[in-house]
């Protein structure tokens, strides 16, 4: 291992193939002009080679884990050593359970050779008994050592994983040198001695003795052991060399023994089952990583974490670990901590199965997914499952745990039990957990099963009825007589119809049979001697023929005797003669015992009325019975079907499915052969058997009783419940319960004149009669299915049910044929439904108008729109087009879609109780689609209002486009899944009125403003009342026009009365659309409807008739206007109120603006009632159209100082307070301090975004409003007691005055304290506690943000707006806010500072001069170290240059980091000269010449003696006043010279205005004057001047305009919402470059640590830029910073997809390098091998592999990469440049020796060269 390693040292073959590509030199050709194809196509064949090789993860070194994953059986590899667990025993061969839930097999051949010979030699011999099988050599549950010997591919496609635990299979790495004592080995009996047993333990020259004594035996087990029996024993002595070894079966020995280094396990000999100590090196969340035998790697998946001890692994943990396997090529080993594999636990598993295999359990949780394996369900009961990956999708489905995850609760099917992991194995794949037959113990004798043909066989023809369960039909059972030539008739893949004859589950059996008497028998199955009861007649087979009569087989084990006297009536009959084996035949039971399973039957006794009356005997028929029954069969009359439990035969048909005549197709289609129903009912009986019905009417009739029984309890006038049975030219039959029928002659079948009966009723229809005569004589009556006469019959709520059970049956109908439809073209069906909107493209029209529609999702798919939905759409073929979903036939099948814009359109809210005016969109028999109004909503509703409902004409019938008046009784019914219930209001005869349009509104009226007219109320609403005037004409009445004076509060509206007459004058009218006539023919037909008023004032004739049309105009209101308005709704959608003023005029009125309470937020609906009366105040006029006003109801119109208005908060500053969204448009902040009159501890916790608070308005700065949310300000006129007082300036403090504050911030001069929003005080560290600290970041530690502190005032300064805190707790009377506990030392203090100051005085003055000396020499060498240490980064400084300027190699991945260190330093140092903006706000581009906001400004300075000077005033000398003088001219002179310098930094607006005339297109200019808004936090401001920057700066500036998008773009991140940056950054796409947006805003958001919204945007970036290199080389960047390695990984795998190959060696090697700076180095390394192996001559890349490798790698790494590349075959200047970097850093880095064995290397490699020239 060790030499591999050094020959290798970076993972294997790697190095080996660049030392062969340096040695093997190129051919060349020497003509330019000979042919050079073959050369080019070897060149191309290469290239392709290297591209396929390039990879990820390839090249790791030997037994190295870099991630956790289980065992896959994909990955599988023979040769692979597992432990396994004996699960089934059989005679031939043996199923083990395998880690990770895998499976194998064991034949009997491979289990050890002295068996297979033992074996051999029986059987030959003929002396093979029962006991030799080998089911007596295991035991279920024992764990075994085992190698995989093949992995073959079975018919199915499955993988046949076979194992062997041959002990020279499994132990074939060992010999006998390597035999040390404690080992552990399996082995099996090889011979059995006098005193104990040889063991076969695999090892050639080695003799392993078991000794026979007391100690070997077993508690499980004392008989002696057997030849091929499995043992698991301990080496406890080795003799000879390792040529003898002795053996002990201790299990407690056994089962303890630990492997340790010095028994010489290595990977190559290292077996499974070993246990071993392990230290955890890393702990993941799929697994854990871990170290054993001092140096190997092992790793343990999450399936054998110790579910008691997950949480508590942490790394270094030493535990105790078995190993489950080793992979032969890795020797990645796997190993587990499951303790039930642990000491003290035995070698044999208690628990082995489960009984719960195969069942279906809903309401499981997914409780963690791991995206390369699987995720753990937990199940009801707290059980653990485990679902593999690829069963958590279906076959063709993308894996998407996500969605998976989203769903909080699973259906899953038991599929396993693994006993090595002690759990459960599970799918989610619909079609497992769907399926009829899952395991053998699903499948019944008796059943008929339809299977599919594998093979023909001599012996018979193997079927397969599931993917995992197979069956055999013997050859006399292929049919009824024996088939010579079976192959004719039977062809694989051919479906059959079979019935079981037995099942052994255990053994894994299934017999069957395709005799056709048996198939079809309707007789009782004998499935067991209790079911062959004395009388009764059942099909059999005959078995065998003897002289004494025949032996009869039924199902299962159950067979009788047929004496030869009951074989016929004569009974000197050979029975050979008329009987044969195989033969079917009808058997009496004469005699039977149970007990003794002795059966007497007979052949003669059997009769054809016997078979009759069993028949149908066997159960106990009655009308109205419920039964369960199982489907047999179908055909086009309905269901052949049994009745369970007793088999018997009946019919069910396809009438009698459903009420509903559309849904007996979907039904029929949806039902399959083995499909069980309840809810059925016995309905007739007669010869030709049972009829039944699973009509609901019917159903709930009988049920109820409510039907009549005899021809004599019926009565003229009786309505009874039936069904069409036949249709005759007089009139049609109708079938009653109980065998009664009647006829409706063809007067009495529809209140409508008919001439024909077809077509009227459909056979089986269900429909309602009226008894009209009665024939008592010959038993006959008359009905009538008129609706008049039977409507009676029906309720209000019947229509609604009908339609509820339709849809009922409807889904699951849908259910039905899309789950058992496998093809793709059922699940694409079942996908949508009705509502869905999808993208289409326009096809092809058809003949009818019709237009069919395309898409991907829907291939052979015929979409269709019709005329009527592609009216005034744009159906040019091509076209792109949003379709909604109509209907979905999966009969046809088709999807029927509309293209209108009207069904496109965004829902609106609908009322429970509100009427609307529906459209019919698609229309089959029973059902049509509608459109409430123009609210977008679509649901379902009945085409007829009664069962017996007709039609005489088909303009009758509901079409495209004919109108409903409906009423929403339910606007989110479940049994519509979701969609409204409406109630549609027409009956009878007047269904045609309701139907249609309403035809009087097209009369044109002739009335004339002035008009007086007499009117009856017809209609009243609360804001108009609608009137009937004469002919028909209607009128409208706004409530404005109503009362003179309505009081407010009052609906005057509601005191008209619907039917009274009342005075109206008209004055005006509105025009409206009419509908009467066709579009061709009457286009724009438009009609003018009358608007009256009542008003007295109104009414009186001497009014002038103009005066009384002149209203108000919109723009003759004036804000503080009040105004009479009336209430029309509340939309919660935009969160305003509707008001109406006048018929033409309307306002609005914000939330904000109508209420007073901030509880009133939360109902605001409830607060006022349409048509209501109110007062309003007008605020202003809309701009846009629909023009209207904006009112306000709670009496101010706009905010002033002292208003209390309300406020919604609209964001939370943690460090300055909230900001508020206020009424009429304006915005506001409330300071911290001002949010109580009593400050609390985190007093922004009561708070969150949308809440709705009261304020005042405290001032107004810059349009932005200052608020209060102080009780003591709300409510002013109250004396509300007040702890902290709002300070409105300095001025108002008063030193030694207590206060409180919150904590700004931590400074370096200080701590600043937050006293009022104007107000900051500043507290010094020495005045902030006692004690003393040398590092003042131990306060930003401890005084956290907005902390409540309590301060004492011990300075102010009025002048300069400064106030100094003191914090001492002899100040505040508080405690320190420093705690004890941090062990400082107390600061001194007075009297002690002074005598410690004397005291450390002295003792400076008495240090000797050697000591002076002792301390000088000590200094010395820190500044030979500095020194040292600037001469290497000089150093190193000029050997980069050097390396810069040396041979042409392309080095721009160094350059580039020598650019961003160079900026990233120039940007530390001018980052003191940043703008001092809140909330640390950059823009993230160069602003080179912006200056520091005057430190004077914010700042106090600091020095313990600071109070005393300010405190005593101190006289100036001449010099002194000298020096000010002087200092103020120089001052004046740097102002001078700021003027005249153009770079430096304006203080006022007017000084921006004045350089931006001179500058328009400066970038930096304009962000330097946001910057200047931004630090005095006038944000809008600063919107402001973005937006003008934007209009200013040229269009041909791109550069420029785009660092203002990114200035603004960062503005509204910090500052802004999420709204008003996606309309930034949607504004910035429009004007530059797409891409240049994005990945400035994906930086942004990673720069403020919005990682989600970085990521969505990445991968929105990679979807729309895909073949951009720079935007996944970001998105790589973005992922490995942060730590996202496999996703990164997987990136990459997506980006070389999507990429050019020219653009692929670029990419991975940025993707290298970012692996070396923040993720995997070990995989950056590889990728870089994996790169340079495919292009050696790129020197430019070994080039960054050189520089990244001296930055992360070690020297031994450094070293072996410089001799890679000196071997390199390129030209010798490249080769030189490396051998100079070498020497440059050996000469760094290494010692002489190292220096010389370079230029060593150096000297070779010329006079290598040399060489090669002269020859």
């Amino acid at each position: 291992m060790a030499s591999m390693e050094e020959d290798f040292p970076r993972g294997g073959p790697a190095k080996k193939a660049y030392e062969s590509k340096a040695v093997k030199t190129p051919v060349e050709i020497d003509s330019l002009f000979e042919p050079q194809e073959p050369a080019a196509k070897k060149k191309r064949a290469e290239r392709k080679k290297a591209k396929k090789q390039i990879s990820i993860d390839g090249g790791l070194k030997l037994n190295t884990v870099t991630n956790v994953d289980i065992l896959h059986l994909r990955n599988l590899k023979v040769g692979t050593l597992m432990l396994g667990c004996v699960k089934e025993v059989s005679d031939v061969e043996f199923v083990l359970g395998l880690p990770n839930g895998l499976r194998g097999f064991l034949p009997i051949s491979s289990i050890c050779e002295a068996y297979s010979k033992t074996l051999s030699e029986k059987l030959d011999s003929g002396s093979y008994v029962e006991d030799d099988s080998p089911s007596h050599l295991f035991i279920p549950g024992q764990l075994v050592r085992c190698v995989v010997s093949s992995l073959d591919l079975s018919k199915e496609g499955f993988v046949s994983l076979k194992v062997s635990i041959n002990p020279k299979d499994v132990n074939k790495e060992l010999n006998s040198s390597s035999l040390r004592a404690g080992m552990t080995l399996g082995g099996c009996v090889e011979s059995v001695e006098d005193h104990g047993f040889l063991i076969d333990i695999g090892i050639s020259g080695t003799k392993a003795f078991l000794p026979k004594d007391k100690t070997n035996e077993t508690k499980s087990s004392k008989q002696d052991l057997k030849v091929g029996q499995y043992v698991t024993s301990l080496v406890t002595e080795v003799k000879n060399e390792g040529r003898v070894a002795r053996l002990s079966r201790n299990h407690a020995a056994v089962s303890q023994a630990c492997a340790e280094t010095k028994q010489g396990w290595t990977l190559f000999n290292l077996a499974p089952g070993l246990l071993v100590k392990a230290c955890i090196q890393k702990v993941t969340c799929h697994g854990l990583i871990v170290t054993f035998l001092s140096s190997y790697t092992g790793m343990v998946d999450f399936m054998h974490i110790d579910p008691d001890k997950a949480s508590t692994y942490s790394v270094g943990d030493e535990v105790k670990a078995r190993v489950l396997y080793v992979e032969p090529s890795t020797r990645l080993v796997g190993l587990s901590l499951r303790s039930h594999l642990l000491p003290p636990r035995d070698d044999v598993l208690e628990c082995v199965t489960s009984d719960r295999m195969g069942v279906v359990l809903k309401g499981c949780k997914m409780t963690a997914v791991h995206h390369h394996s699987g995720a753990i369900m937990e199940l009801p009961d707290g059980d653990l499952a485990f679902i593999h990956k690829n069963q958590m999708k279906e076959p063709k489905e993308k894996f998407n745990p996500n969605r998976l995850l989203a769903q909080p609760e699973h259906t899953l099917r038991i599929t396993e039990y693994s006993p090595i992991e002690q759990m459960h194995l599970a799918t989610l794949r619909k079609h497992t957990i769907a399926a009829t037959y899952f395991s053998y113990h699903d499948i019944k004798e008796g059943q008929l099963i339809e299977c599919t043909v594998q093979n023909l066989e001599k012996y018979g023809m193997h079927v397969k009825i599931s993917d995992h369960i197979k069956g055999l039909v013997p050859r006399t059972h292929l049919a009824d007589v024996t088939l010579t030539n079976p192959e004719k008739k039977f062809k694989e893949g051919m479906k059959v119809k079979c019935r079981v004859l037995s099942v052994d589950p255990l053994k894994k059996k299934v017999i069957l049979s395709r005799k056709k008497a048996l198939i079809e028998s309707t007789l009782p199955l004998f499935l067991s001697y209790l079911d062959a009861r004395v009388g009764l007649i059942s099909h059999g087979y005959i078995v065998s023929v003897k002289e004494f009569g025949c032996i009869v087989r039924f199902y299962g084990d159950v067979k009788g005797l047929v004496p030869k006297q009951e074989l016929t009536a004569s009974s000197t009959v050979n029975p050979r003669s008329l009987f044969y084996a195989g033969q079917v035949v009808k058997a009496k039971v004469l005699r039977c015992d149970a007990e003794n399973e002795k059966l007497v039957l007979s052949f003669k006794a059997v009769t054809q009325e016997d078979v009759a009356r069993i028949q149908t005997d066997t159960v106990a028929f009655e009308v109205g019975k419920k039964v369960e029954v199982n489907v047999l069969k179908k055909d086009l009359t309905g269901l052949q079907v049994s009745i369970l439990p007793e088999e018997v035969p009946a019919l069910l048909p396809i009438v009698h499915l459903s009420d509903h005549v559309t849904n007996w197709p979907l039904l029929w289609e949806g039902l399959q052969e083995g499909d069980k129903l309840s809810n059925t009912l016995c309905l007739s009986k007669s010869k030709q058997g049972i009829i039944l019905t699973r009509k609901p009417l019917l159903v709930a009739a009988l049920e109820a009783g409510d039907v009549v029984t005899s021809f004599s309890e019926l009565q003229v006038g009786m309505i009874m419940l039936g069904w069409v049975k036949s249709i005759l030219p007089y009139g049609v039959f109708i079938d009653f319960p109980h065998g009664l029928h009647g006829l409706a002659p063809k007067a009495a079948m529809t209140d409508k004149f008919i001439t024909d009966t077809e077509g009227v009723f459909q056979i089986g229809q269900t429909v309602l009669a009226k008894v009209t005569n009665l024939d008592e004589e010959k038993q006959r009556f008359l009905v009538s299915l008129k609706v008049s006469d039977v409507s009676s019959a029906e309720e209000e709520g019947d229509t609604q049910a009908r339609l509820i059970q339709g849809q009922r049956e409807r889904m699951t109908a849908h259910d039905m044929i899309t789950c058992r439809g496998d093809s793709d073209l059922m699940q694409k069906l079942s996908s949508v439904s009705l509502g869905d909107k999808l993208k289409m493209t326009v096809g092809q029209a058809t003949e009818d108008g019709s237009v069919s529609l395309i898409s991907d999702q829907f291939k052979n798919i015929t979409v269709l729109a019709s005329k009527y939905h592609i009216t005034g759409v744009n159906t040019t073929p091509g076209c792109k087009v949003t379709a909604v979903v109509l209907h979905v036939d999966l009969l046809t099948p088709q999807v029927h879609v509309s293209l209108l814009p009207k069904l496109t359109a965004k829902k609106k809210t609908l009322e429970k109780g509100s009427q609307q005016s529906a459209t019919i969109q698609h229309v089959d028999k029973d059902f049509a689609v509608i459109l409430l109004g123009d609210t977008g909503h679509l649901t379902v509703v009945s085409t007829t209002t009664h069962l017996n409902e007709t039609f005489r004409f088909e303009t009758e019938k509901l079409t495209e486009g004919s109108i409903l008046t409906v009423t929403i009784t339910d606007l989110n019914s479940a049994e519509l899944q979701g969609r409204p219930l409406v109630a549609c209001q027409f009956v009878g005869s007047t269904t045609k009125q309701h139907r249609t349009t309403y035809e009087n509104r097209g009369v044109k009226h002739r009335y004339n403003v002035g008009d007086l007219v007499t009117v009856k109320v017809k209609t009243v609403k609360p804001t108009n009342v609608v009137l009937a005037l004469e002919k028909g004409i209607t009128g409208n009445v706004h409530v404005s026009e109503i009362q003179e004076s309505p009081e407010v509060g009052s609906f005057p509206a509601l005191s008209l009365k619907v039917g009274t007459e009342v005075k109206g004058r008209v004055i005006g009218c509105r025009e409206v659309r009419g509908h009467k006539f066709l579009p061709f023919s009457h286009p724009n037909f438009v009609f003018s409807l009358p608007e009256l008023t009542l008003l007295p004032s109104k009414l009186n004739m001497d009014v002038d008739v103009h005066s009384i049309d002149r209203e108000p105009k919109l723009d003759s209101y004036k804000p503080g206007d009040e105004l009479i308005c009336f209430v029309s709704k509340y939309r919660p959608d935009i969160k305003c109120l509707e008001l109406t003023v006048s018929p033409n005029i309307t306002g609005t009125v914000e939330l904000l603006a109508m209420i007073n309470r901030p509880r009133d937020a939360n109902h605001p609906q409830k607060l006022f009632r349409s048509g209501q009366c109110v007062t309003a105040k007008v605020v202003g006029i809309s701009s846009k159209k629909p023009a209207r006003l904006f009112l306000s109801l709670t009496g101010p119109y706009k905010l002033e100082q002292g208003s209390i208005t309300m406020g919604t908060i609209r964001k939370i500053i943690p460090q300055m307070g909230l900001a508020l969204k206020l009424p009429f448009g304006s915005s506001g902040l409330a300071s911290i301090t001002d949010l109580s009159d009593t400050h609390a501890e985190k007093p922004l916790e009561q708070y969150k975004e949308g809440q709705v608070v009261r304020c005042c308005v405290v001032g107004e700065e810059d349009g932005k409003f200052h608020v209060s949310l102080r009780l003591s300000r709300i409510r002013s006129g109250k004396a509300l007691p007040v702890k902290d007082a709002d300070i409105g300036s300095v001025s108002e403090l008063q030193e030694g005055q207590i206060v409180r504050g919150y904590v700004n911030n931590v400074g370096d001069k200080g701590i600043f304290v937050r006293l009022s929003r104007s107000v900051i005080g500043r507290v010094l560290f020495h005045q902030a506690t006692n004690y003393f600290l040398n590092d003042p970041k131990t306060f930003t530690e401890h005084v956290t943000q907005n902390a409540l502190l309590t301060a004492k005032v011990v300075h102010v300064d009025a002048e300069r707006n400064h106030v100094d805190l003191s914090l001492l707790p002899e100040d505040t009377g508080e405690s320190d806010i420093l705690p004890e506990s941090l062990g400082l030392p107390m600061r001194l203090r007075g009297k002690e500072k002074e005598e410690h100051d004397k005291t450390s005085a002295k003792r400076k003055r008495m240090i000797s001069e050697n000591d002076q000396e002792e301390a000088v020499k000590k200094k010395k060498p820190k500044k030979t170290e500095n020194d040292s240490e600037k001469k290497k980064q000089k150093s190193e400084l000029k050997q980069s240059k050097a390396e810069n300027l040396d041979s042409g190699v392309e080095v721009y991945f160094r350059e580039e980091e020598t650019q961003k260190a160079k900026k990233k330093g120039k940007r530390k140092a001018e980052e003191r000269g940043r703008l001092q903006v809140a909330s640390a706000f950059s823009w993230d581009i160069d602003l080179n010449t912006l200056k520091p906001a005057s430190v004077a400004e914010n700042t106090y300075e600091s020095s313990d003696d600071e109070q005393d000077n300010q405190s005593k005033p101190v006289k100036k000398s001449r010099r002194e006043m000298e020096q000010e003088r002087q200092e103020a001219e120089r001052s004046l002179n740097r102002l001078e010279a700021e003027l005249m310098d153009p770079s430096a930094r304006p203080e006022s607006s007017e000084a921006f205005e004045r350089l931006l005339l001179s500058s328009p297109d400066s970038s930096l200019l304009w962000l330097q004057y946001m910057a200047f808004h931004l630090q005095a936090t006038q944000i809008e401001q600063a919107r402001t001047v973005a937006e003008r920057a934007l209009k200013t700066i040229s269009f041909r500036e791109e550069q420029e305009k785009l660092n203002v998008w990114v200035a603004l773009l960062n503005l509204e991140n910090m500052y802004g919402t999420e709204e008003s940056l996606q309309k930034v950054f949607e504004r910035a796409v429009l004007y530059c470059e797409p891409m240049l947006v994005h990945q400035q805003l994906a930086d942004i958001y990673a720069k403020s640590n919005k990682i989600k919204e970085a990521e969505s945007l990445y991968k929105k970036m990679v979807k729309r830029f895909r073949q951009e290199k720079a935007v996944w080389q970001s998105y790589g960047s973005f992922l490995l910073r942060q730590g996202q390695t496999d996703a990164a990984n997987a990136l990459l795998q997506r980006a070389l997809q999507s990429l050019s190959n020219k653009d692929h060696v670029d990419l991975i090697t940025k993707f290298a390098r970012l692996e070396f700076q923040y993720g995997n180095r070990v995989r950056a390394r590889a990728m870089f091998d994996k790169v340079l192996t495919s292009y050696p001559k790129r020197t430019d890349l070994w080039s960054v592999f050189i520089d990244l490798m001296v930055k992360h790698g070690s020297q031994k790494d450094i070293r072996d990469l410089f001799d890679q590349v000196i071997h390199l075959s390129v030209s010798v200047k490249k080769i030189k440049f490396f051998f100079k970097r070498y020497l440059d850093y050996e000469k760094k880095h290494g010692t002489p020796e190292s220096i010389q064995a370079v230029k060593q290397k150096a000297l070779e490699y010329v006079e290598a060269k040399g060489t090669e020239a002269t020859s």
